[in-house]
């Protein structure tokens, strides 16, 4: 049994087929695309790869593009199915107002960090952070609950937003310093401490609200340019979403006594 999962965040599509929907299965072929280009996707990259028994993304760029993937899919007889967060699933409950308006990527991912905590023991309260397009930091307690979390602009769109509301202020390439002496550093520097202010802010709330302290994972393609400037240390995993398409595959399988 072959399986594919799919993130189709707001940039790109990233995929990987596996030859198990299960944690820990092996990995056959995988790749990513910019969403300009997924509609190659039949011709080219999936063109050479064994046809998928099942599969299951998390997609959050519309309906538009979930239609475009759907269509590169003819190719295999396989039925499309992608998670929409609920409120509960995988031993993770959902404590969003309106469960089902929670990103299935925040959703997916949370899941896949939680099996991680799991795997190495004891249960603790555990903050996520997923460095994409946007930045989101989940707050989980140690029972499992969702409590909540945050979302920012990524590191992008911070500084396309300073360069079209500021008069000849221009997107630099700058660095990360204590104290920037240049526009270019001291926009670099401040979207980035903007991000690890909120982080930490979180973690504070997260570390009263359970009396212990979390463990604290990052995940996201941008997640090694923010993974220096935390004041906590982060485990920096970038399969997550994966990772928790593989749990979340395995759940439905049990369920439906298809395993």
């Amino acid at each position: 049994m072959t399986f594919l999962a799919l993130d189709v965040g707001n940039t790109r599509l990233k995929w990987t087929l596996y030859d198990g929907p299960e944690p820990g299965a092996r990995v056959l072929a995988q790749g990513a695309e910019f969403l300009e280009q997924i509609d190659s996707l039949a011709e080219n990259a999936w063109a050479r790869l064994p046809e998928p028994t099942r599969m299951l993304g998390c997609i959050v760029a519309g309906q538009a593009v979930k239609h475009r993937v759907q269509e590169q899919m003819e190719i295999w007889d396989v039925e499309p199915r992608w998670v929409v967060a609920s409120e509960a699933e995988a031993g993770l409950s959902n404590g969003y107002d309106f469960p089902p308006r929670l990103g299935a990527d925040r959703w997916v991912a949370m899941i896949g960090a939680r099996h991680h905590m799991l795997r190495r023991g004891r249960e603790r309260p555990l903050l996520l952070v997923m460095v994409g397009t946007a930045v989101t930091v989940e707050a989980i307690d140690h029972h499992g609950r969702f409590l909540g979390g945050l979302i920012l602009p990524g590191h992008g769109i911070m500084l396309r937003a300073l360069e079209s509301g500021t008069a000849g202020l221009h997107v630099p390439t700058g660095d990360v310093v204590e104290f920037p002496t240049n526009t270019s550093d001291a926009l670099t520097s401040g979207g980035t401490f903007a991000i690890a202010g909120a982080c930490e802010r979180m973690y504070q709330n997260l570390f009263r609200h359970c009396n212990a302290q979390p463990l604290c994972l990052m995940t996201g393609g941008a997640g090694w340019k923010m993974l220096p400037s935390m004041t906590r240390p982060y485990e920096l995993i970038d399969s997550l979403i994966f990772d928790g398409l593989l749990v979340i595959a395995r759940e439905r399988e049990l369920l439906n006594g298809t395993a």
